[in-house]
């Protein structure tokens, strides 16, 4: 995809014609930086954090084979590819390189073809491993978004005065996106044209739901969250209404933390049977 970023290719070599060199057969499909010796390299992969790392073995101080073992040990980038770069191709080489961590082996002199052909390979296990891992993390936030709000807070419900209602889904409320404001929140959001709209539909979807926002075409100072699937499933928030004034009180609380004072108008919800959730929200004044 053209605006895809690059795959940032750290080169890791004592001798610069060497780091030229396979600066040079990278071309500018990647973006590479380099480090000349075992320490720096292990600082520019916290500094730089690359996607994948060209490490040549033969390197005064430390070499190949103990940077290969730190990088792998650290929680952060164990998962980093790592191509031990080397002239040494005998079997005992190999096998040691192996059982330092590394992910595969080029033998100087390097062939062009070859060693593109492995950094594509290595990237593509890199980038699914990462969707993975992206996934993995948002399915367990969200059982366990759904988990309290659909379980335990019905049951305390059940105990508490009218009266105190009201606070307690202004709490958890608060808690639930405070807890998401972090990585939804940042600069680039700000450049663009309706950012709370943005936020409070990645906020739904990364709960589980499906949010869009459109602009109301009989107010410009306005804007619609349409959402087809409900964050809290429509089950859950049938039985238990009040999941919908979170989804409310979210946006309230966004619009708060974005700097926005907005109106907020609920049109239709899934919970009460309606076939999408509707809100409109209308800065205020």
């Amino acid at each position: 995809m053209p605006n895809e970023p690059k795959s940032k290719v750290l080169i890791v070599d004592d001798e610069p014609m060497n780091v030229e060199l396979l600066q040079a057969y990278l071309g500018s499909e990647y973006v590479s930086v380099s480090a000349s010796n075992g320490k720096e390299a292990l600082t520019k992969v916290n500094e730089e954090k690359p996607d994948i790392v060209l490490l040549d073995i033969m390197m005064p101080e430390m070499d190949g084979y103990e940077v290969c073992k730190l990088i792998k040990a650290a929680e952060v980038t164990k998962f980093l590819p790592i191509v031990m770069v080397t002239a040494l191709s005998n079997r005992e080489d190999r096998i040691k390189g192996v059982e330092a961590g590394a992910d595969d082996f080029l033998i100087k002199p390097v062939d062009k073809v070859e060693l593109t052909a492995r950094i594509r390979s290595l990237l593509r296990i890199k980038h699914l491993h990462n969707s993975l891992q992206q996934e993995k993390d948002k399915l367990q936030m969200q059982n366990r978004v759904r988990s309290v709000l659909t379980r335990i807070i019905p049951t305390l419900f059940k105990t508490v005065p009218l009266e105190q209602k009201n606070m307690i889904i202004h709490q958890i409320t608060h808690m639930v996106v405070e807890s998401m404001l972090e990585n939804l929140i940042d600069e680039d959001l700000k450049t663009k044209n309706n950012p709370l709209g943005e936020v409070c539909c990645l906020l739904m979807n990364q709960l589980g739901g499906s949010f869009e926002f459109t602009p109301a075409p009989e107010d410009k100072a306005s804007f619609y969250l349409k959402g087809t699937k409900c964050p809290w499933g429509a089950q859950e928030a049938q039985l238990n209404p009040i999941l919908c004034n979170l989804t409310r009180g979210a946006f309230a609380r966004l619009a708060e933390r974005i700097g926005d004072e907005m109106d907020i108008e609920v049109l239709s919800t899934m919970g009460n049977g309606d076939e999408e959730c509707i809100f409109k929200l209308s800065k205020q004044g």
